[in-house]
């Protein structure tokens, strides 16, 4: 996005708390996320697997597996609380407002029924006075316009008719149909190979800049998120640990955990080396370890990191990090040190 200016706020979750298992004192799988989507940006949620970042915007479409719930928070949409809604009242959201792009098409694409009444399916659900035919010459523009060839045919066909690529397509094609304000991207280039994940970001960046949607790239790949996004939020164990523009938090990152994030990103000049790698494995949910979840992994952690949880400060014009350490920029800012990770 041009300027410096955030968009207006589209989408804001506030305090968001899922947990799961029984009795008083369930397992907190999301630990008190704030996060604020503006109309018309682009915002990459990062952070490595079981991080929660699919489960806190699943929560916003009331899609939360079975077994898991929400504990406490706020997501408003127009002012009000989608957490709140019922199913009847999510419906018109759902695929309407926000459309969502899941990390495998295979899944969320029914075998039984042909790509184009998908498509047709979810027009006609948001407007019914809609006709059948109207809806296919529209599930066929859908097709042609995220670049699926020979649209007419291809909508006629089924799922496993489609190449990975081209199902990633289709579901695109579904999550826009009814040009949602916005859209919740689910690692949608896992298992595709380079070209086809160049060409699905610029799917996206063609929703952002001609139809004005908001985007959420959910993913671990700070690559990507460096192509596309505006502004980046850092999960890990549940938390926000790091947000704010991609520009600033690639150059100056604050959190130790970023900082091994970017340190272990691929680079031509290191060709032939070993990438630097952050030790150890996240903790499993119930296993969290008291004050900062990271610090066990940390070769900077401080005493009171192993005690207090840190809370999110300003480090920077819309850049606020969760960490104890207050490092100088000229170390913040060292993203290739192998002396920063254990």
């Amino acid at each position: 996005m041009s300027g410096t200016r955030r968009p207006e706020p589209l989408l804001e979750i506030r305090d968001l708390r899922l947990e799961t298992g029984p009795g008083p004192d369930p397992v907190r799988l999301v630990d008190g996320v704030d996060l604020t989507i503006g109309a018309g940006e682009v915002l990459g949620l990062v952070g490595e697997s079981g991080s929660g970042k699919s489960l806190t915007m699943r929560s916003v479409l009331g899609l939360l597996p079975t077994g898991v719930r929400v504990g406490g928070g706020e997501a408003l949409w127009d002012g009000s609380d989608l957490l709140a809604y019922d199913e009847k009242r999510l419906r018109p959201v759902r695929g309407g407002e926000v459309g969502m792009v899941f990390q495998d098409p295979s899944q969320a694409l029914d075998p039984l029924m042909r790509v184009g009444d998908h498509i047709v399916e979810t027009l006609r659900l948001h407007d019914r006075g809609l006709s059948r035919s109207a809806a296919r010459e529209r599930a066929v523009a859908a097709l042609a316009g995220v670049g699926v060839p020979d649209p007419a045919r291809r909508a006629r066909q089924y799922p496993h008719e489609f190449s990975g690529g081209m199902k990633q397509r289709a579901m695109i094609a579904v999550a826009l149909a009814n040009r949602p304000r916005l859209l919740i991207a689910d690692e949608p280039t896992t298992a595709l190979d380079v070209t086809i994940q160049a060409q699905i970001l610029d799917l996206l960046r063609t929703a952002r800049d001609e139809l004005g949607t908001a985007v959420v790239l959910i993913t671990h790949d700070l690559g990507l998120v460096a192509e596309i996004s505006d502004r980046v939020a850092v999960m890990y164990a549940g938390r926000i640990v790091e947000t704010g523009p991609v520009e600033r938090i690639f150059r100056e990152p604050a959190h130790p955990y970023t900082r091994g994030l970017l340190a272990s990103r691929p680079h031509l000049a290191a060709r032939g080396t070993d990438l630097p790698a952050i030790g150890g494995q996240p903790p499993a949910p119930a296993q969290r370890p008291s004050g900062c979840a990271f610090h066990p992994r940390c070769a900077l952690a401080l005493p009171e990191c192993s005690v207090q949880v840190p809370t999110l400060t300003i480090r920077g014009a819309g850049h606020l990090a969760a960490c104890h350490l207050e490092a100088p920029p000229e170390t913040t800012a060292d993203t290739t040190s192998e002396g920063v990770l254990r």
